[in-house]
């Protein structure tokens, strides 16, 4: 089970954080080191479940929901800019009493992770990238989002439509994935019509457009502390840019996920345990 806390992001915003398991009760007097989990656009907290359970044995596990996703508030006129993400994710370090902490993050999560990083290192003492590209992406591709979006077919009869539709029927679906399905599954609620997503697609269009003209190159070059980049070996990320990220990083190193598309925490649980937990233990016994 994960324990609500809510907790107050840029511009009040309202913001549900989720705490997995109890801190180790090892009988020592120190507290335990703190992650926080930031999932990608379209995401919600409980997709890191299998990730912050399992880490919940050595440290305070909590998931994030940001702004506009899962439990969390979804103002139609709140900013969707990088700074409020990255404002809100600083912010619930400093409520929560995290830092320094490691950040976790995947696709824009890991954006926002690695921005934190390098604006608050004092918060940060080391950071995991799970399949983002610091390359800008273009106006091409946020058109084909926008396109993609029109064609779900919404409302959806039930779950299991939902599931068949993202895990096979989707044209971006090259085979069948039933744990793209389940993952999409996870972020549809229940209507009088039917079964919709629980965010706003304009919302997700509208924060995703705050980064894909740029490139981030600059801000990844600014992380001071320990950091891996992680790609599924179907993933977005290709193996020449996640290279070129680690060189540019200071402290970076490498790590790729077989059988995992962009989902690689969804995609391949254990797989991608066994890479960022060796990882986490450098930094526990620096």
């Amino acid at each position: 089970m994960a324990r609500r806390i809510d907790v107050t992001g840029a511009d009040g915003v309202r913001l549900a954080a989720w705490e997995f398991g109890d801190p180790p009760k090892d009988g020592s007097d120190t507290a335990a080191p703190g992650v926080l989990l930031l999932h990608g656009l379209m995401g919600r907290a409980s997709h890191w479940a299998p990730t912050a359970r399992r880490l919940s044995a050595r440290y305070r596990a909590i998931a994030l929901d940001q702004r506009g996703h899962g439990r969390s508030d979804k103002p139609s006129q709140a900013a969707f800019t990088r700074d409020a993400y990255v404002n809100d994710a600083e912010a619930a370090l400093e409520q929560l009493d995290l830092g320094p902490t490691v950040l976790i993050g995947h696709a824009m999560g890991a954006l926002t992770a690695w921005q934190l990083a390098a604006k608050r290192p004092d918060l940060v003492r080391g950071l995991i990238i799970c399949d983002m590209r610091a390359s800008a992406l273009g106006a091409a591709s946020q058109r084909v989002w926008a396109e993609w979006f029109k064609a779900w077919p919404v409302p959806f009869a039930t779950l299991a439509d939902v599931r068949k539709w993202f895990g096979e029927d989707d044209p971006w679906v090259e085979r069948p994935n039933p744990a793209r399905g389940a993952f999409y599954a996870e972020v549809m609620a229940e209507s009088p019509d039917g079964w919709r997503p629980v965010f706003d697609p304009d919302q997700m269009l509208r924060s995703r457009e705050t980064w894909v003209y740029d490139a981030h190159w600059e801000e990844l070059a600014q992380v001071r502390c320990p950091a891996l980049v992680v790609r599924g070996l179907d993933g977005e990320l290709g193996r020449a840019e996640a290279q070129e990220m680690v060189r540019v990083l200071p402290h970076g190193q490498y790590a790729e996920v077989a059988d995992a598309g962009h989902l690689v925490h969804y995609d391949q649980p254990e797989k991608w345990l066994s890479v960022i937990e060796p990882f986490l233990d450098t930094l526990t016994t620096d």
